[in-house]
């Protein structure tokens, strides 16, 4: 239902993204994204670009009188950098670099310039990302979906975080590192500062939640119609996400079956009850399909590849050994991965929503929204009468 495509280098005059599919009526303009855009480029451990960019999504197509009209939502924002670079003789690039694209896409395109990876490559198109998430998460917030995100560890240091995600995510925002835990937040500071006097790079985790989703958005029945599977091909694909899961995954899975999976319990009336949880160990998703309670998806992040100490690789153009050099980088991006990993998640769970609702403009999504089935006992009759596959 939603597409989209990004196009532009880390240095070059700008990036472009084009969203296809966002349904007529919603209301939209920059003051939407830029906000999100801004969230992008602060945070503790950030490089010397974010001093020089000031982003802007200039809206150029989609969006006429104040509200998307159906058509493709196109946006562009401007690399302030470039001028920086646009007279300038580049000089040639021909070590790459352990952990990035560098010799990788020289391998796979045969470039004779290794910048022409690096270009395309860099985090800098996550701009653009965040952006088209921006859109969507407009679309979410018209039906009550909340989207947010915070770090739980930087390098050995790990938040003790506790209460409601609605309070996680306010504090997040309270200090450079998005995270809810200030004791710890003051610590992830140090391990940053530490890791920069190093001259090395730190990672952490970080951790995204959707609130107020309905049941039933996704698929058990194709591969690749399950929402866990497309989420984490969407947060797997953020410049430098090494791994993801849903809720404790990797500790559920040193446990035993009933210490993981959610009891399912009744709520409210005897005669009308709710179906619920007594817990979210599955972060929210079953079988692919959303169950209603809180999606949690947690995706490591690995320390950045650029270093200011060198790392041993091989210059191609004297095919000798050497020690990288350093260009200007972040020292930890893991508070700014939440703004990405968040535009992300809320494309692919605005995706799902048309999927499962379909219709061309916002009030004919947000009637057929308040209509659908839930986890309510009225919700689900059964036959409860024997019956036969029927196949031949």
């Amino acid at each position: 239902m939603l597409r989209f495509l990004t196009a532009g280098e880390s240095h070059g005059p700008e990036l472009t993204v084009i969203l296809d599919g966002l349904p007529a009526g919603i209301p939209l303009d920059s003051a939407d994204i830029d906000p999100q855009l801004a969230r992008r480029q602060t945070g503790e451990g950030s490089g010397g670009r974010m001093a020089i960019e000031k982003d802007h999504a200039r809206i150029t197509g989609g969006v006429m009188a104040g509200r998307t009209t159906g058509g493709p939502l196109s946006m562009v924002i401007v690399n302030r950098d470039f001028e920086a670079w646009r007279a300038r003789d580049i000089p040639p690039m021909t070590i790459p670099r352990p952990g990035h694209a560098d010799l990788t896409s020289a391998i796979k395109y045969g470039y004779r310039e290794l910048r022409l990876g690096l270009e395309r490559a860099s985090a800098r198109e996550t701009a653009a990302r965040v952006a088209a998430g921006s859109a969507c998460r407009k679309l979410l917030n018209c039906l009550g979906v909340v989207v947010g995100s915070y770090v739980v560890s930087i390098g050995d240091v790990c938040a003790d975080i506790q209460g409601e995600y609605a309070e996680r995510f306010r504090l997040a925002e309270s200090n450079a590192v998005r995270c809810p835990d200030r004791s710890a937040a003051e610590e992830m500071v140090a391990e940053i500062n530490a890791a920069r006097q190093a001259g090395d790079t730190v990672g952490g985790v970080l951790e995204c939640v959707a609130l107020n989703l309905p049941p039933g958005l996704g698929s058990h029945v194709q591969w690749d119609r399950r929402l866990s599977s497309r989420l984490m091909a969407a947060v797997g694909s953020v410049p430098a996400i090494k791994g993801v899961e849903f809720g404790r995954a990797f500790l559920n899975s040193t446990l035993q079956g009933t210490a993981v999976h959610d009891a399912i319990i009744l709520d409210g009336h005897q005669s009308k009850p709710t179906l619920t949880r007594s817990s979210n160990r599955a972060g929210g998703l079953e079988g692919g399909i959303t169950t209603g309670e809180p999606l949690v998806i947690r995706a490591a992040m690995k320390p950045i590849n650029t270093t200011l100490r060198g790392i041993s690789s091989v210059d191609l153009a004297t095919v000798e050994p050497v020690k990288t050099t350093y260009e200007r980088s972040d020292i930890c991006a893991v508070p700014r991965a939440c703004v990405v990993v968040e535009a992300m998640v809320a494309f692919v769970l605005a995706d799902s929503l048309l999927e499962k609702l379909g219709g061309d403009c916002l009030e004919e999504i947000m009637n057929r929204f308040r209509n659908m089935r839930t986890s309510r006992s009225e919700d689900l009759p059964m036959d409860n009468v024997p019956w036969r596959f029927g196949f031949e």
